[in-house]
């Protein structure tokens, strides 16, 4: 596979792009890849690990945990566990009733496991009838890992095909305009308990933010995400 894993922040947190359809739509994800502080690593929203991917990945260090981080990001669950099968795997909510023969060992909440309690925080996103989300801050690197809650397009954005940019420039108004993905902005249910998992977020002391799709938020990150969440 390809592009190669990046190294975002050096010794800390990796990046890996990988191509998506969608509808027919196409643009890429975002795997990334976080140093515990028990040196094992944890693989947010994996892709499909083939063995060219599966040697970088274990040249890093020992894979011990797989997250499937939304209601969206949890396709190739199965293949990280073929390829790492004695790492532990946590699930947003919701994940267990779209796969339900899919092995888990944690459902994700409000509270992290203790084993990286401390080094990453997380918060449940409620309030969307459609799509769950479970948000990370990892401390150290004052770093917001999301994969939906924002998305990020514009001109310099690799990869995305005429229709993603049609969709997104005339219909979701999304174009250079960072929002939450469209099943978030159509399927609101509660917004005053999504404004609250806002807030709860917000109150993390982040200075940028990685996503799924889209450029990645290096500068003003808190601007730019309160202005994504105006709900």
């Amino acid at each position: 596979m390809s592009p190669e894993l990046e190294a975002y922040i050096p010794g800390a947190i990796w990046l890996y792009r990988y191509p998506v359809s969608y509808l027919g739509a196409e643009f890429d994800a975002r795997m990334t890849v976080i140093r515990l502080n028990d040196g094992k690593l944890m693989l947010h929203s994996p892709c499909a690990i083939d063995g060219t991917l599966k040697i970088a990945l274990s040249a890093l260090g020992p894979i011990g945990y797989l997250v499937a981080p939304g209601t969206y990001h949890y396709l190739h669950i199965a293949s990280a566990q073929a390829a790492f099968p004695s790492a532990e795997t946590f699930i947003c909510p919701g994940v267990e009733r779209k796969c339900p023969k899919l092995r888990f060992d944690g459902l994700l909440s409000d509270l992290a496991p203790e084993i990286w309690r401390g080094q990453v925080d997380q918060v449940l996103l409620r309030g969307s009838r459609w799509i769950w989300e479970v948000a990370f801050f990892h401390r150290d690197t004052k770093t917001l890992i999301l994969v939906d809650l924002v998305e990020n397009f514009t001109d310099r954005t690799p990869h995305a095909n005429w229709a993603l940019k049609l969709w997104w420039r005339y219909v979701f108004h999304m174009w250079k305009n960072p929002k939450p993905a469209p099943e978030y902005q159509w399927g609101w249910s509660d917004k005053a308990a999504a404004r609250a998992s806002f807030r709860a977020i917000l109150h993390w002391d982040f200075e940028r933010v990685i996503m799924a799709h889209g450029d990645l938020i290096d500068t003003d990150a808190r601007q730019k995400v309160e202005q994504a969440w105006k709900i």
